[in-house]
């Protein structure tokens, strides 16, 4: 099979699989009921939650309890909380008092009888239990991934973006609100550890009953889908990295028999923070620390603790999803799922529609490595490469309001996107100065692409409103039409929305120009050969000459 063939076939089944499915999605009830801020939601601001579970592997089972403290801001008699079944609520208090509750789908609707006061804070108790939503194809249709080591012993994960983290533990689950900090406690079998989120406070093991209790702590916001639980029989090693923070922990949890390889692989980890580092500025989570953690499926960017499959290969699963090469030169999994604690983790989206502000960027912080250790070259020769797994299919913004995700393209056309924004400021060190603007403006916030298209339209003092219409809200290409007679180089834009004028850099005879085309026809009058006539490849714009 030829090596475009195998690039987008490898893309399609792996990175983009899980997307596709939502293509022609009939929106519900219960969408509106996830995916918008109800009044339920709206009246309260989450602060802190206490996460207690214990995990029976052998029964594929879990039970616990959530205590989630909230922040009232306006007086109101109704709270939602959201569990997607095969789990159930069990039991619902306040100042150890119990409450009644109903649920329609995943939403459940808690009638309170404390009177609400704004300003203060409250404490919900809410224990639950059941067998969780076994993932299919994690981390695309997510859940628990239950599996066993090459010694039998168990190997198990959670994954939820996009499905939700209330496929596990009971929260509130949309992402406009992180709550502040929190702890999770996970019981295991005792030959077993437990890896989630921050840093391990304690552990101990219980005088009976043959489990251990593994206490972690994160002090920084989190999203919902970053939290996870991982299991296995870890060994522990780590490093510290001299960051602009000052000293960064870094610290790798992976299977016994993967030891020896996994101290070779993550060399990458430490480069990427580098690279990093330089490009989007300081590692957000500090306080706490970074971890790798192997799990049984390909790997997912949760917060603190990014989890890791790609079988210890360069690339993704040993592949270059760009068919240039220069994506062999890295772990895909570690670089692509660690630079989403910048884009995802620091900066979260709102809405599921605006996923592509995680994706795009992350997808672009590939190039971005590259370009810090092979150069400028190297990494448009990777980003350029990746358009050959866009599929144009429809708009990358999603519908708002239901939990829905747009185009897979949000990815390597998100990538792009910001390539050609790059070459329209046309200073690499304003644009660095943009991205890591964006992680200090927007430091531990959640947003919306409207915020992230007009901080970079101001910082860079262009006005790129139309550019991410026509590339993020319609899935047409710019097709630049033009025809040389003589002495003179007729062109326009076709596919394009009203008032689009974009500029490229153009190259004549080996010299370059600046054009600004629009739809409609403009001439260039010139001396030189204009059979040389050939459009800056940087541009993510497709070309089409007339006779």
């Amino acid at each position: 099979m030829e090596q475009k063939k195998i690039q987008k076939y490898v893309f399609l089944i792996g990175l983009m699989f899980g997307y596709l499915s939502v293509h022609a999605q009939q929106f519900t009830k219960q969408d509106t009921l996830r995916g918008s801020i109800t009044p339920e939601r709206a009246w309260w601001d989450l602060n802190y939650y206490d996460l207690n579970i214990k995990v029976q592997p052998d029964k594929k089972y879990i039970a616990g309890y959530n205590i989630v403290r909230y922040k009232v801001l306006k007086a109101h008699d109704v709270l939602q909380i959201d569990l997607q079944e095969p789990l159930e609520i069990t039991g619902i208090s306040q100042d150890k008092e119990p409450l009644d509750y109903h649920h329609i789908g995943p939403a459940y609707f808690i009638n309170l009888k404390k009177k609400q006061v704004p300003g203060e804070y409250n404490e919900l108790y809410i224990q639950y239990a059941g067998k969780p939503k076994e993932a299919v194809r994690a981390p695309w249709d997510g859940g628990f991934s239950w599996k066993k080591d090459t010694n039998g012993k168990h190997f198990v994960a959670t994954s939820c973006q996009g499905l939700g983290a209330s496929v596990w533990w009971p929260n509130k689950d949309h992402m406009y609100d992180e709550v502040d900090s929190m702890r999770i406690a996970i019981d295991v079998p005792k030959d077993l550890m437990a890896v989630a989120n921050g840093r391990l406070r304690d552990s101990h093991e219980y005088e009976y009953g043959g489990y251990k209790m593994y206490e972690w702590f994160v002090a920084n916001p989190i999203n919902n889908y970053g939290v996870n639980v991982n299991i296995g029989d870890y060994v522990h090693f780590g490093e510290k990295y001299d960051g602009e923070k000052g000293p960064l922990d870094m610290d790798y949890y992976v299977l016994r028999d993967d030891l020896e390889k996994a101290k070779e692989q993550f060399k990458d980890a430490p480069k990427m923070m580098k690279a990093f580092e330089h490009w989007f500025g300081p590692y957000p989570f500090y306080e706490d620390s970074f971890k790798l953690v192997q799990v049984p499926y390909l790997g997912m960017e949760h917060q603190s603790s990014v989890t890791y499959g790609n079988q210890f290969k360069k690339g993704y699963l040993g592949n270059d999803l760009s068919g240039t090469g220069w994506g062999l030169k890295f772990d895909f999994i570690i670089i692509h799922e660690a630079g989403h604690e910048w884009f995802a983790n620091n900066i979260t989206y709102k809405d599921a529609a605006d996923m592509w502000v995680h994706e795009g960027f992350t997808a672009y912080s590939e190039n971005l490595f590259l370009d810090y250790y092979y150069g400028k070259e190297a990494a448009a020769d990777y980003v350029i490469g990746t358009r050959g797994n866009i599929q144009n299919d429809r708009p990358v913004i999603g519908t708002y309001n239901v939990n829905s995700e747009g185009s897979s393209d949000m990815y390597y056309k998100g990538a792009n996107l910001l390539h050609t924004i790059r070459q329209l400021i046309g200073d690499d060190e304003k644009w660095r100065g943009i991205l890591r603007g964006l992680n200090t403006e927007f430091y531990h916030s959640t947003v919306t692409t409207a915020e992230i298209e007009n901080y970079i339209s101001e910082q860079s003092g262009i006005d790129l409103s139309l550019i991410f219409d026509q590339y993020l809200r319609t899935r047409e290409i710019p097709l630049l039409q033009y025809k040389v007679q003589g002495d003179t180089l007729t062109y326009r834009y076709t596919n394009v929305v009203d008032n689009f004028a974009m500029p490229i850099a153009i190259s004549i005879a080996g010299n370059t120009h600046q054009i600004t085309p629009s739809a409609k026809w403009q001439k260039l009058e010139i001396t030189e050969n204009l059979e040389t006539f050939q459009v800056d490849r940087n541009f993510y714009v497709q070309v089409l000459q007339l006779q």
